[in-house]
């Protein structure tokens, strides 16, 4: 039987769709993950690490823990396992002190966002005393100063949360003083909700009130009631967080590029639990 032009173009697009649904998270964006969920395989085999990523339906992936190679060859892994790099973590010290070789290592492997993934100090000598109200402060203008430099080479910086940015610190939350002083033109943020809803915050209120900042999340679930600061971690859907209202909050912001998930932990074959994270992502639809 033949079919008619009209025929072919919307089989052609019924099934272009239904591929990338398939492959889509509750945003209609390609399926993402943070790549520190595979840390541990990727040390012992790399492409046997990203294929099985990529085996779970995930095609984009946020770069952290990587093994000691070179750029070039994180690059060929990548591609040989069809997976894209669209964003990359780093610390504080790693960006202050070796800043051009970051941004060299990211463009190479294709990262459009270089995100600092932990904070530094005014005074490094400090050691592990928290962090300060100036401390913070001193944060918000280093991020400026790195955002100006990678836009130059057409890389977004931005800053990832975990729990101590809502530690009520001289009477001011430092996340809201980081959203405060850094410029909205150059630095934007991406949203851990899980570490989020951990320090006794709701993402979907910070979306709501910041509705230009965000411009990824990080997708996590855990059994709150486990442990008041360090909960246990576990597949996304098995946990206490319900990511329905956050997606759609997500959805009416309309500035989220990515959403990646990030699993820390595994109880159970890596791999299966990967499976099971996609399968939730795609059941937010």
């Amino acid at each position: 039987m033949k079919l008619n032009r009209r025929e072919f173009v919307a089989g052609a697009t019924a099934f272009a769709f239904a591929t990338r649904s398939a492959f889509s998270n509750p945003l209609g964006l390609p399926l993402a993950i943070q790549l520190y969920s595979v840390r541990q395989q990727m040390a012992q085999d790399l492409d046997m690490a990203l294929s099985g990523v990529a085996a779970a339906g995930f095609t984009e992936v946020e770069s952290a823990a990587l093994p000691a190679k070179s750029a070039k060859e994180i690059r060929a892994s990548l591609d040989k396992a069809g997976l894209h790099c669209v964003s990359s973590h780093h610390g504080y010290n790693d960006l202050a002190n070796h800043f051009d070789e970051v941004v060299d290592f990211d463009t190479e492997l294709g990262s459009k966002y270089i995100i600092c993934s932990s904070p530094g100090r005014r005074t490094p000598d400090k050691g592990h005393q928290e962090l300060t109200l100036d401390d913070w402060r001193f944060n918000a203008e280093k991020f400026n100063d790195f955002a100006e430099e990678t836009a130059k080479h057409g890389i977004q910086f931005g800053y990832h949360n975990h729990i101590h940015e809502f530690k009520v610190t001289d009477g001011v939350v430092p996340y809201e003083e980081l959203l405060k002083l850094t410029d909205p033109k150059k630095v934007t943020f991406e949203l851990d909700c899980g570490w989020a809803r951990v320090a006794g915050h709701n993402p979907v209120d910070l979306m709501h009130q910041h509705p230009y900042r965000f411009s990824m999340l990080h997708v996590k679930d855990f059994h709150l009631a486990s442990a008041p600061e360090q909960p246990k971690v576990t597949e996304l859907g098995r946990g206490d967080i319900d990511y329905k209202p956050v997606m759609a909050q997500a959805r009416k912001n309309q500035h989220i590029r990515h959403a990646f998930v990030e699993q820390e932990e595994f109880d159970m074959p890596w791999q299966q639990s990967l499976k099971i994270d996609a399968a939730y992502m795609r059941s937010l639809r």
